[in-house]
């Protein structure tokens, strides 16, 4: 048996082979991530007498490729986390840390870990670009929220209260939303005030017609007022101008490319054979939809629903020592946060709408009147949710 060690770095990676008894197959070696070196690499170890094994951690993406080139070539290849690795054979009072240390540690779990490696096994392109979209579009929300911030605070020099002006939701077609792209024609409160309230109102109609929103009239009033009541503190000047229409066009960018990447998540998760079922839950919609199924996968990886409960870091797992058993559990917090970060959001949704005769919003209103802190009823009706997922997406699939 030989134990192969593999510390993932950015451009390369070291190699460390291992066999029972501390037997050095071949000294560490470093190996670039190219396809000839890769594929050189594999034709190695396939020459190595008895059965080979290859350890790696989960290190961003760099370990892809590697895992691709030798997973094609036959070998059998695991990809561990990286947390297991690091609390494994911490038994050393000096410190030290290398790339080749690393990867004699990485062979040594390995061998020990021997039986109940898993086998690593390639994502499908469907599932694998659905998720990428999915990191994608949380990178962009982020550029969302911040680009929204920087107008907010040019405003309240410009025009103070304009981002609270409007209630409606954003455009399905783009994601537009209406104050944004007001705030690009009526970047100054001058540009209201500084006429009368049947110029402005003539004005209004003009764009709303012309930008695609509905005219109200009592609308225009109530813009006018709260144009005439604000206090500026930036001047009505062309450097200030090109200030703001610069920041509403970096943000509608934004928001169209994050509608055009909803678009694609829809579009891919369409293609999957849980996505009838998985639509058809409450809380779950057009846009949640796709990110759940995206962050969770194929959950036929899942060997039972407590598995798909630890993955996203909702469980409790027990303390108790001798005969003290604490009482106050918290949850483990070590599966994907983005994942929590979805179901969090489809609890807000089953609250926001109450459904009386949905499982999940009964047991999470059940515990919400039984005096349980906001958090601790959002966590266990998350952890209710999944369950239910897990029973429901697997019974559909074994019926296809």
């Amino acid at each position: 048996m030989n134990a192969v060690g593999i510390d993932v770095s950015k451009g390369k990676s070291t190699v460390a082979i291992m066999r029972p008894f501390g037997e050095v197959v071949a000294e560490s070696f470093e190996v670039a991530h190219t396809d000839a070196e890769l594929r050189k690499l594999a034709c190695f170890l396939e020459k190595l007498p008895g059965e080979t094994r290859i350890v790696m951690e989960y290190t961003g993406n760099y370990w892809q490729p590697i895992a691709k080139v030798l997973h094609d070539a036959g070998i059998f290849v695991s990809i561990v986390n990286a947390l297991l690795i690091y609390k494994y054979g911490n038994n050393s009072i000096r410190k030290g840390k290398t790339d080749k240390l690393d990867a004699v540690k990485i062979a040594n779990y390995c061998l020990d870990r021997w039986t109940v490696l898993e086998r690593y096994t390639p994502v499908d392109q469907i599932r694998q670009a659905l998720k990428t979209c999915r990191r994608q579009y949380d990178q962009y929300i982020r550029l969302k929220v911040n680009l929204k911030n920087n107008l907010i605070t040019l405003l309240d020099g410009t025009f103070p209260g304009l981002n609270i002006l409007f209630k409606s939701a954003p455009r399905n077609m783009d994601g537009h939303e209406k104050w944004v792209d007001f705030a690009g024609k009526f970047w100054h409160r001058e540009c209201i005030c500084g006429n009368s309230e049947k110029a402005f109102t003539n004005q209004y109609k003009k764009w709303c017609a012309k930008a695609g929103y509905r005219f109200r009239e009592e609308k225009a009033s109530s813009i006018y007022a709260h144009a005439v009541s604000q206090v500026n503190t930036l001047p009505m000047t062309d450097s200030i101008k090109r200030l703001v229409t610069l920041a509403v066009s970096q943000l509608n960018t934004i928001i169209e490319t994050i509608s055009v990447i909803q678009h694609e998540m829809l579009t891919l998760a369409t293609q999957l054979p849980e996505y009838p079922v998985v639509m058809r839950m409450f809380g779950v919609g057009s846009v949640l939809g796709p990110q759940l199924m995206a962050e969770i996968g194929d959950v036929r990886r899942f060997d039972r629903k407590q598995s798909l409960v630890a993955f996203a870091g909702v469980d409790a797992p027990p303390c108790q020592s001798g005969t003290f058993e604490s009482k106050i559990r918290h949850i483990s917090k070590r599966g994907s946060p983005r994942l929590r970060k979805t179901l969090f959001q489809v609890m807000s949704t089953i609250i926001q709408h109450a459904p009386a005769d949905d499982p999940v919003f009964q047991f999470l209103d059940r515990k919400r009147r039984e005096g349980k802190h906001y958090y601790v009823y959002m966590t266990a009706a998350a952890n209710k949710f999944l369950r239910i997922y897990y029973g429901t997406v697997m019974a559909y699939l074994e019926k296809l």
